[in-house]
């Protein structure tokens, strides 16, 4: 049996404002010629499909036409889908009955049944091939209490011990639903968190999940009777603490200019009885990024050089010579005239460097999180240095608060 993870589409998603439908596209055409070469039996997505909770006509056409083709492989003969932190659980759930007719399953987000998360999957003549603990995007209102006067020590802890506890739950299910089919058939763990150790880059997009310091989860978190681990949100493809089976797929896409030297994959998990080979199929790139900084000199020859390869692609340039250059956009839009180079960013950090904490016309709103906007507004506002860590928590935990309630609403 042949096991497809893969995670992080984020459907929708723009970089500095240029749409990215056509490698969104061009990527789902790949994944499925993939699928059906390789001969895989089972995909799964561990979240994040979308980038938003509201996401675009277009975005939604891509995913429904991607699982119909899939469905209609003769090959494949399941798709399982959690949600992630960026998805919203009432849209992805909304279709699911629908869904579960092609053989899509699809997991939005937890109930109080733990086993609506435990999926039993046969072969085309009935007997059980798999199970898959699918466990969504774990909210904090999901698994842990609030208690008045609690730490953020407290907080980190009960949340790590709600993860824990959850998994233990839903695996102790697979376990006991193996012992009742009488065949020693995979288990398989899905999760969209943040492992500790784990790698991200610059301008990912990977967004902390929780509030404090955060709630890393150890691989010592994962039950032992999983056969596989199929992870999302970290957009680096990697292992769990160097473990073959418990892995991050990573992004197909790179999310930001920081991603645009990396190779790009998705995991092959072939198994035999319950032990998994693991092997990665590296995903072409549909659009060519290219980070570029320095001095004037070395700017200007190296898109002096990509416009005689004469191949598209989209850079970022981050100016950080000697010299106070006041007119750097024009001088870099002369450069890439009538080539097939597009700027979607300039960074001037000789200029910014000067201004400090003010934004000026070379530094765009895009460029901050909302952390900093908050800090900088704090610095404004002339708040004592030692109050402004209380108060960034707050805001962080409000902000956390609204974003959960609009997917709720969702």
């Amino acid at each position: 049996m042949k096991i497809l993870h893969t995670s992080d589409w984020h459907l929708g998603r723009s970089l500095y404002g240029r749409k990215r439908y056509e490698e969104f596209e061009a990527f789902l055409t790949w994944l499925v010629d993939a699928i059906e070469h390789h001969q895989v039996d089972v995909l799964l997505v561990a979240g994040d499909v979308f980038d938003t909770n509201t996401p675009s006509n277009r975005a939604q056409e891509l995913y429904y036409r991607f699982l119909c083709r899939v469905a209609s492989l003769k090959t494949c003969r399941h798709i399982v889908v959690i949600a992630g932190n960026h998805d919203s659980p009432a849209f992805l759930n909304a279709p699911k009955a629908l869904l579960k007719s092609l053989d899509v399953h699809v997991i939005g987000s937890i109930t109080d049944q733990p086993e609506d998360e435990l999926i039993l999957l046969c072969k085309p003549d009935g007997v059980p091939e798999l199970i898959v603990c699918a466990v969504p995007y774990l909210r904090d209102r999901d698994i842990r209490l609030v208690d008045a006067g609690e730490s953020i020590a407290d907080k980190e802890l009960k949340l790590i011990e709600g993860i824990r506890q959850h998994y233990a739950e839903v695996t102790a299910l697979a376990e006991q639903k193996r012992l009742e089919v009488g065949i020693e058939i995979p288990i398989i763990g899905m999760g969209h968190l943040f492992a500790a150790g784990g790698q991200t880059v610059e301008g990912d997009g990977v967004r902390e999940l929780y509030v404090g310091s955060l709630a890393h989860v150890s691989a010592g978190i994962f039950p032992a009777c999983l056969d596989y681990l199929a992870l999302g949100h970290l957009h680096v493809p990697q292992r769990v603490n160097g473990s073959e089976v418990m892995r991050y797929s990573g992004s197909p896409l790179p999310m930001g200019f920081g991603e645009a030297r990396q190779e790009k994959s998705i995991c092959l998990a072939q198994f035999s009885g319950v032990h998994a080979q693991v092997t990665l199929i590296n995903v072409p790139v549909f659009q060519r990024l290219e980070q570029i900084r320095g001095s004037w000199d070395k700017l200007s020859t190296r898109i002096h050089e990509l416009a005689a390869a004469g191949t598209p692609v989209w850079l970022e340039v981050v100016y950080d010579g000697e010299e106070v250059i006041g007119d750097l956009r024009e001088r870099l839009e002369s450069a890439v005239s009538g080539s097939v180079i597009e700027i979607l960013r300039i960074k001037n950090n000789r200029i910014i460097d000067r201004i400090l904490n003010q934004m000026d016309e070379g530094e765009k709103l895009d460029d901050l999180t909302v952390d900093e906007v908050f800090a900088r507004c704090m610095i404004a506002h002339n708040v004592p240095d030692d109050q402004q860590t209380a108060l960034l928590l707050t805001y962080q935990e409000a902000v956390s608060s609204l974003t959960e309630d609009d997917s709720q609403a969702d």
